[in-house]
């Protein structure tokens, strides 16, 4: 059967944007893994009636999960309102209080805190809806399953207490038979470089791609694109037709046909090899993307952030001259930094970047959004000059990502 889908995230912290939502999205990808089709993901604030309403929203599917609202505070009221819904009360339950209570008294014990107010809060965390099935506290909050058409699964807000939670969830009655009851659903993702919206779009169209029993969609993200599709297994040779079509169209530009991003693809790439930065206008977030993943000690060296021409000169060895003769922002200067880069770390790659991120210092010769980069190595060089849209955060992260693919085109040129 094809079982359906609702997420409630509550929280007026994240419906404001103080706080971003990180639990629609994960809880998103692991309905998609169990072949539960999702509707749509609804943020609410902290008030019962928006609560209420965006629960009869989604009275027509088969599962609704919320997150949040399960707190000691008076604000905190995502049981009580679900339980009402659910047409049923609340009820306080004694073992649970003491259970929640050990939890937050060893944390009192750690951080201090009056007891009184304390128990008051724990009490009021253990009352759930009756006839619920609780879900053990992953930090001082229970959760519960209620109801069955639809059935709701309510789930804290903290991320690292939900993501435990849900793995005892799915193991639970009846959210164990329900998602037994769904499926499978396949995902793959397609990742380009460079490749336009406009483009891909132009494509779809011409492969007819809303016709085929495939849910298609396109997202550009840090300057690359990424088409992801979803099929149930009935329709994996329609993929298998799907892919082959677009590898004939773009195949040039398609980097990633695992769904690795182009950080995971250059990890696999520099086994063996090291590499170190020196940057300008990214101030670092070179070396900071380079060192995102787990393991990467064992190829990166170091960097520097060579902002001011002094820097550059001092630390990575440019010639005061070269600056004065081509620009802080130029190629030459870019080759000369990630010489340097190798030069001073003693590494096998090197990684020179400067530019104009903006939005002040451009001039017509060389705009807001030019950058030029460098990538040397024993075997070559990899060198570009680039003008880059948006304001000064996008060009930053769009020059990593161009970086990238550079160091990318240069090793597999080894």
């Amino acid at each position: 059967m094809s079982v359906r889908a609702g997420i409630i995230v509550t929280g007026t912290e994240v419906l404001s944007g103080l706080i971003r939502d990180a639990n629609g999205p994960w809880l998103s990808e692991q309905l998609r893994a169990h072949g539960v089709s999702l509707r749509e993901i609804v943020v609410v604030g902290d008030r019962p009636e928006d609560l209420r309403r965006a629960l009869d929203f989604f009275s027509d599917v088969d599962l609704v999960l919320t997150s949040g609202g399960l707190g000691p505070t008076a604000d905190d009221l995502t049981a009580e309102v679900v339980a009402g819904w659910a047409g049923t009360r609340m009820e306080l339950d004694p073992a649970l209080e003491e259970r929640i209570w050990a939890i937050v008294n060893t944390l009192r014990r750690r951080i201090g805190g009056e007891e009184a107010p304390m128990r008051a809060g724990a009490r009021k965390q253990a009352h759930v809806p009756v006839g619920a099935v609780v879900l053990e506290p992953r930090g001082t909050a229970p959760g519960f399953l209620i109801g069955s058409a639809p059935l709701v699964a309510v789930l804290p807000g903290p991320p690292r207490e939900l993501q435990a939670m849900w793995g005892d969830a799915v193991s639970t009655e009846p959210l164990r038979s329900l998602l037994a009851s769904a499926g499978s659903l396949e995902q793959r993702i397609l990742r380009f470089f460079p490749l336009s919206e406009p483009q891909i779009a132009a494509t779809l169209r011409e492969l007819d791609a809303d016709s085929r029993p495939l849910e298609i969609t396109t997202c550009l993200r840090r300057g690359e694109l990424e088409l992801a599709t979803v099929y149930e297994e009935p329709a994996a040779a329609a993929y298998a037709d799907f892919e082959a079509e677009i590898r004939a169209r773009h195949g040039d530009a398609l980097f990633s046909d695992s769904g690795a991003t182009i950080d995971e693809v250059i990890a696999q790439l520099l086994s063996g090899l090291t590499i170190a930065t020196a940057e300008s206008c990214t101030g670092g977030l070179m070396a900071g993307r380079l060192t995102d993943l787990a393991g990467s000690s064992a190829y990166v060296l170091g960097g520097v952030v060579v902002y001011s021409n002094e820097a550059k000169t001092a630390l990575a060895g440019v010639d005061a001259g070269l600056i004065a003769a081509h620009g802080a922002v130029s190629p030459e200067v870019a080759s000369a930094l990630s010489a340097g880069a190798r030069e001073r770390f003693g590494a096998d790659l090197g990684i020179g970047i400067t530019g104009i991120a903006g939005p002040g210092g451009g001039t017509p010769e060389k705009p807001v959004g030019t950058v030029c980069l460098s990538i040397a190595a024993p075997w070559g060089v990899e060198e570009r000059t680039v003008r880059l849209p948006g304001s000064r955060t996008d060009v930053r992260d769009r020059t990593t990502t161009v970086a990238l693919h550079m160091l990318r085109a240069l090793i597999l040129r080894r």
